[in-house]
């Protein structure tokens, strides 16, 4: 094309007839129509929302271990210093832990992706990733009433948002659904915000309680959750 030329859009599906047979340009028009229609039809997957879920709890986890200081000193004594440090991370760790494995058999569970859900999920990430500072303030004045009680308001919100994930994919399958079938009581779903309350109002009080009771939450937890593989077992 000469410089004179004016400029012209390469379009892929808008041949000039010369350059291509009727029948050409026919079986040309059919496949894009197809591949259009394909795009246009297809559910929203759920992979991208759990490559994006993991890599939030990934970077979770690598601020909160970038939060650890390094001993000053080469004693025992400047490692003992470092002892409520270590304690929060590690609980904080499990519990970040154990809400991308649950994170990662709930979403078994999800056959098509929508708003809501992706709302959902987001929320629950947002809980999460405060989870971090709160390591870190406790860390910092460790048994001290308030931090202990911010840490447990943290914990809470990821488990008031896990709940409303579940109900945003139970809504969006039904009340027969395999996720509902899997949860059926949810006696630890239940009991877990009750154990959190209490020890939020006992870190005014007796704040090594409530430490106590985040571990507590934290083991109920930690055991294996298969309620939701058997049932897709089962189906």
């Amino acid at each position: 094309m000469s410089s004179s030329d004016p400029q012209q859009t390469f379009c892929p599906w808008c041949v000039s007839a010369p350059s291509l047979p009727m029948a050409a340009k026919d079986r040309l028009t059919v496949a894009i129509a197809s591949i259009l229609a394909a795009n246009g039809n297809r559910a929203m997957g759920k992979d991208r929302l759990a490559a994006f879920s993991d890599g939030v709890i990934a970077i979770i986890i690598t601020i909160m271990v970038l939060e650890l200081k390094v001993p000053h000193g080469a004693g025992w004594t400047a490692l003992v210093a470092l002892a409520p440090h270590f304690v929060s991370y590690v609980l904080s760790f499990i519990y970040v832990a154990i809400y991308w494995n649950n994170h990662h058999h709930l979403l078994h569970t999800v056959t098509r992706v929508d708003g809501l859900l992706l709302w959902a999920n987001s929320f629950l990430l947002f809980c999460l990733s405060l989870i971090p500072v709160a390591t870190a303030w406790l860390g910092e004045n460790f048994l001290a009433p308030v931090p202990t009680a911010v840490y447990g308001v943290i914990l809470l919100m990821p488990a008031i948002a896990y709940l409303l994930l579940q109900k945003a994919i139970m809504r969006k399958q039904g009340a027969h659904s395999a996720l509902a079938t899997a949860l059926g009581a949810d006696l630890k779903g239940k009991i877990s915000p009750l154990l959190y309350a209490a020890a939020i109002a006992l870190a005014f009080i007796a704040p090594l309680v409530s430490i106590v009771l985040y571990a507590l939450v934290a083991v109920i937890w930690l055991i294996p959750d298969r309620r939701i593989e058997n049932v897709l077992r089962e189906s």
